[in-house]
């Protein structure tokens, strides 16, 4: 035997239990996640262009705007693909940047490759058709409660919690979901061509056709926003949030009991 043949044998052993863990290991979807801050004045637009998968934007008090995305696949992956997997997602891109009083956060991807191709509706050139992408994307996005919004969206849901500016969602399909708080007056238009509208606020019921469609107008001259949602195969829920009062201070409390308990005194025989 020559002195190299151990060697190659321990070669190949190891290789063998490279194999064998990574076969024991389970199978995983792959995520890549990404958080970004940027400058948002009070009263700026947030605009996302050809978005897909869950969007979320919600009010804080912070300053600017923070978006965290994540891409991920929709199924899962041996140890040995997971590469791929990952390089397949970075041909997802998700961009923004600041035009004027915008910040438009667009979503492009590689429509034959990752994705397959669909055909599309030259009049909306971001809504496909026929099938779903077939990675997961979710956006959550963080801006100040004044800010207007603008989304055009494909497919998957829209939630929108707490913002008091003006309010504009277009969705091909699935679900658009509001929080808003009850005291701002608006103007609704909300429609959705094969699905309903539940809204907290009041407004005028209309059904288009036999069963499919509904819409829900509210004009208010007064109001100083505008909420304009439609979704051609869905459903919109729009919801009133309800701030408690604040609770009167304690110390403010003590001091009107004992003030009407002197004025007892005062008054008793």
């Amino acid at each position: 035997m020559s002195r190299s043949r151990p060697l190659q044998i321990l070669t190949l052993l190891c290789g063998l239990s490279v194999l064998l863990l990574a076969a024991g290991e389970p199978k995983q979807r792959v995520l890549v996640s990404k958080t970004e801050r940027m400058d948002f004045p009070p009263n700026a637009t947030l605009r996302l262009a050809n978005s897909v998968g869950v969007v979320t934007v919600e009010a804080w008090d912070g300053p600017g705007v923070e978006i965290t995305t994540t891409k991920s696949t929709k199924f899962e992956y041996e140890a040995r693909d997971r590469e791929k997997a990952i390089h397949e997602l970075d041909n997802v891109h998700i961009t923004a940047e600041r035009h004027g009083d915008e910040l438009v956060i667009a979503t492009t991807f590689r429509r034959r490759a990752f994705p397959p191709p669909y055909p599309f509706d030259k009049r909306i050139a971001f809504y496909p058709l026929t099938r779903d992408v077939n990675f997961d994307l979710e956006y959550r996005i963080k801006v100040p409660r004044n800010g207007g919004i603008v989304v055009n969206h494909a497919i998957g849901e829209v939630n929108i919690d707490g913002i008091a500016g003006d309010i504009q969602v277009t969705l091909l399909r699935g679900e658009i979901m509001l929080h808003l708080p009850e005291e701002e007056r608006r103007t609704i238009h909300a429609s959705s061509k094969f699905g309903h509208v539940d809204s907290d606020f009041p407004g005028q019921q209309k059904r288009r056709g036999w069963i499919t469609g509904h819409r829900v107008v509210y004009k208010d001259s007064a109001a100083a926003h505008k909420l304009n949602l439609k979704v051609g195969n869905g459903n919109i829920v729009i919801l009133k949030t309800r701030v408690p009062k604040t609770p009167e201070p304690a110390v403010r409390a003590v001091a009107r009991e004992a003030r009407a308990m002197h004025d007892g005194e005062r008054s008793g025989p």
